[in-house]
């Protein structure tokens, strides 16, 4: 019965991971790498990175396969950014196992404090450029309720920021979606309505090819339940989210600011769980 109670426990968790990740494109490894980490304190670090790796991958799928529907995913610019994501998922993946539990809890919690920090901070207004670089890449893109978004950035920016956030994303088994969907915002000047969709198509790649990695190390062999439990709830959880962000896409940064300081919580408990 017990076991049965905490098979439910971790689909519900998987649900409200799937239905928050997808909701803003971030995957939901941000929340769910922390909350491994006070759920199984005895877990080596590579083996919580590879569960939620895996998790954000299966919750990757399902949010990308609604999105599309919703023909919100700039495919173009998505697998540009997965390819550049993926190298440094690779490396991450293999790093993890170097990192002591107590170091890895630690610098965890003071990038999710950055991150809270980031989010938290007031929003300048964006600049319209009405004649970008040459260098600069096109899009115009239809939705399913025929409203069309045009808008323009910087590739090499873009290969840039992938080749940070797929290390650091896989290290940290976060997906990487908490950092790039901010960046696609204020500095590539995506639409938000876009760029949660196209983050989610990418987080597909980048944290699948993490979950490889962690895959043929054999760190999913004894955490096979957890995984599936987790990976139900997602499956369901993200096409929630993708629902959800339909009618609260005017809300995003309230709802983006409350988890500022969820973030903030659970980095300051990790970051200096000795001392709270």
């Amino acid at each position: 019965m017990s076991d049965f109670l905490a098979f439910g426990g971790l689909v519900l968790l998987g649900v409200a991971v799937g239905a928050y990740g997808t909701l803003i494109g971030a995957g939901g490894g941000f929340v769910l790498t922390p909350a491994l980490l006070l759920l199984y304190p005895g877990r080596e670090p590579e083996v919580i990175t590879a569960i939620s790796l895996g998790v954000v991958f299966f919750n990757a799928v399902s949010g990308s396969a609604a999105y599309g529907h919703q023909k919100r995913i700039d495919y173009s610019s998505a697998l540009m950014f997965a390819a550049s994501t993926m190298p440094g998922a690779v490396l991450g993946a293999f790093l993890t196992e170097q990192f002591p539990r107590d170091a890895f809890e630690s610098a965890f919690g003071i990038l999710l404090i950055t991150v809270a920090i980031w989010l938290a901070l007031p929003r300048p207004s964006r600049v319209i450029v009405s004649q970008p670089p040459r260098r600069y890449l096109h899009r115009e893109l239809t939705d399913h309720h025929g409203d069309t978004y045009v808008y323009s950035f910087d590739p090499y920016l873009g290969i840039a920021f992938g080749l940070a956030i797929g290390f650091v994303s896989s290290l940290f088994g976060v997906g990487g979606g908490i950092i790039y969907v901010p960046s696609m915002v204020l500095l590539m000047r995506f639409p938000a309505y876009i760029a949660t969709a196209t983050s989610t198509f990418t987080l597909m790649f980048t944290s699948g090819a993490g979950a490889m990695v962690h895959l043929t190390q054999g760190h999913y062999e004894d955490v096979v339940g957890e995984e599936l439990a987790l990976a139900l709830g997602v499956l369901v959880g993200a096409q929630l989210g993708a629902l959800a962000s339909v009618r609260l896409q005017s809300r995003q940064m309230v709802v983006l600011r409350l988890l500022s300081g969820a973030l903030a919580l659970v980095g300051l408990r990790l970051a200096f769980g000795g001392l709270l």
